[in-house]
């Protein structure tokens, strides 16, 4: 760019004025000298030969036979050449023509030294070259401690998730310190992991529950059939072993029915026999089934409804034996001179079934257990009774089978209510 405006500029002077010698001299001989961080120099040719005017110093560092020779072929062309003294110069030969008539040419040789230019291009590419060599060898290390540091929780969840069996729930991941994102993650799975163990600590209680109160009315018929085949037995004892094997074969054959009604009740595919139910008949058809055992136990049983029927879309076999279980237990814990009621109400959005006694109530450590398979608050009393620990959690399946859910509340020595809460709406 600086040959070819200098090549236009002296263009110009000599094409209109080509008489200001000093001018022009001044342009060739001093300007360069004045240039204190780029050197170049200026000839004048006429008729390609003849030297007219040349900066000072010019034939001291070029060859000029050389570099007339090598830009002859070339006008107006710049070209690199090197000086006497191995320094590069970028070089330009072209016509001029003098004054406004055509005919009268001179021609223009200048030489520009570019020795220092290239030297900081050689170390600014130098420094580029070493800058990105180094870029290209840390910045893939910096990368990879990053990755590193960035994938160790992923990496610390999954040897975690390794680590667990089911023998071993207790692991837990520390997410101190971690990014937010799997913080949340890392609590998330530890929640899962609390459910897990909690699930298969509720699973092992119910393995050994089941053992025990399978094994306990198995032992009893086994005993009952050794002792009577010890030796001969009359007819009447013969019956009465018959009667307790039979009486020990229907708590068996009930324990192993309600089992199967949990499991099926716990299946995804498990599905409702839905009708309209009135709740009060439903509830009055409950009173009159347990008023015997009630009236054996001197405790009264009775029903309070709403003023309006209320009916729902509702399976009524699973729902009586829900109501059915809530206040046979109602009936075992409540003593003589206590009351058992069952009651109704809804709103808008949700039924609800209440069956309250007087009983001894529940201790309020035992109340978040009292769903659990096989729980039995008094264990004694429930095996005097014949209970299995299962009415409560089979209410409580049932319930949600219906999309509800169920509530309880107890105060010990003052009794306990239980309460079914059914949505209206059938959600089919």
């Amino acid at each position: 760019m600086f040959l070819a405006d200098k090549v236009h500029v002296l263009r110009t002077m000599l094409r209109e004025r080509p008489d200001d010698q000093d001018a022009l001299r001044e342009e060739v001989e001093l300007e360069s000298a004045a240039r204190r961080y780029e050197q170049f120099y200026i000839r004048l040719l006429q008729d390609r030969i003849t030297t007219l005017l040349m900066t000072p110093g010019m034939a001291d560092q070029l060859d000029l036979t050389q570099l007339t020779s090598q830009t002859r072929d070339r006008p107006d062309h710049t070209i690199r050449m090197k000086g006497r003294d191995g320094r590069a110069f970028r070089v330009i030969s072209a016509s001029a023509q003098v004054g406004s008539l055509p005919g009268q040419t001179d021609t223009l040789q200048i030489a520009v030294d570019v020795s220092q230019k290239e030297a900081l291009l050689a170390r600014f590419r130098f420094w580029f070259w070493s800058i990105l060599l180094a870029t290209f060898i840390i910045f893939p290390l910096i990368g990879y401690r990053v990755a590193r540091h960035g994938i160790r929780p992923v990496e610390e969840m999954a040897t975690t998730a390794r680590h667990i069996s089911s023998t071993n729930l207790r692991e837990r991941i520390l997410a101190e310190g971690y990014p937010f994102e799997l913080a949340s993650l890392a609590r998330t799975f530890n929640q899962m992991l609390d459910r897990l163990e909690e699930s298969f600590e509720r699973i092992s209680r119910f393995s050994a529950d089941i053992a025990h109160d399978l094994r306990t009315p198995v032992n009893n018929i086994r005993g009952e059939a050794e002792v009577a085949l010890a030796r001969a037995r009359t007819s009447s004892e013969y019956r009465d072993v018959i009667e307790s094997c039979l009486e020990e074969a229907v708590q068996l054959s009930d324990l192993i029915g309600d089992l199967l009604f949990l499991a099926r009740a716990e299946s995804p595919l498990s599905c409702l026999r839905r009708e309209q139910v009135n709740l009060g008949e439903l509830l009055g058809g409950v009173r009159e089934y347990y008023e015997a055992s009630a009236a054996d136990g001197a405790v009264a049983l009775t029903t309070t409804v709403a003023d309006q029927p209320v009916i729902a879309e509702l399976d009524r076999t699973l729902l009586q034996r829900a109501v059915g279980n809530l206040v046979s237990n109602a009936l075992a814990h409540t003593p003589p001179g206590g009351a058992v009621v069952l009651g109704t109400n809804a709103d808008l959005s949700t039924i609800r079934i209440e069956v309250s006694d007087t009983g001894v109530g529940i201790p309020t450590e035992a109340l978040p257990r009292v769903f659990d398979r096989f729980f039995r608050v008094d264990s004694s009393r429930s095996h005097a009774s014949g209970g299995t620990g299962l009415g409560l959690a089979i209410a409580k399946s049932i319930a949600l089978l219906h999309g509800g859910d169920v509530e309880i509340s107890s105060q010990p020595g003052q009794g306990t209510r239980v309460t079914l809460h059914l949505p209206v709406s059938s959600g089919r």
